[in-house]
């Protein structure tokens, strides 16, 4: 091989590097898709919290306490919380009844209302709560009250009433 043409040739391979190595161009083409998600009305019990009247002797005037129950709906979604007469023996959503192992009950009521007017029961446009969702946790205070009444044997009263959320 004669050494001018060895030289041309190893001067061109580099050149000839760069212009593989540079990016092609051939135009640009464009396309779009959708993204989409589907909210449909829906109401989930977040929490309820327990009332406890605590410790007493003689139940000789109103014993007032205080639980909560929170809510999540989806934002403008009307809903209904019910709470049923409770396991008691003989209860109503009027007077629902805490009893013990060893018998005796003890009545209490509970309200929508810190004034307790208004009875907290399970039928809708009757005695539930209606609300409307906003899509964040709404909190709700169950208004509690044993009344005055003849005290039942000592020991420890309980009952368990179920809440239900109709949306």
């Amino acid at each position: 091989m004669k050494p001018g043409i060895a030289l041309r040739a190893s001067l061109m391979s580099p050149a000839l590097a760069l212009l593989a190595a540079a990016p092609v161009s051939a135009g640009t083409s464009t396309s779009q898709f959708r993204v989409t998600l589907t909210i449909q009305a829906e109401c989930k019990l977040t929490v309820a919290n327990d009332i406890a009247f605590g410790t007493t002797g003689v139940i000789q005037s109103t014993i007032s306490a205080d639980g909560s129950i929170g809510a999540q709906c989806t934002n403008s979604t009307p809903y209904n919380i019910g709470l049923n007469a409770g396991a008691g023996a003989g209860a109503t959503v009027n007077v629902r009844k805490m009893s013990a192992t060893a018998g005796g009950a003890v009545n209490y009521m509970l309200y929508r209302d810190a004034a307790a007017t208004q009875i907290w029961g399970d039928t809708i446009s009757t005695n539930t709560l209606a609300a409307t969702g906003t899509g964040a946790v709404q909190t709700f205070t169950v208004y509690g009250r044993v009344p005055a009444q003849t005290t039942p044997a000592a020991g420890n009263y309980s009952d368990t009433v179920q809440v239900v959320i109709t949306y």
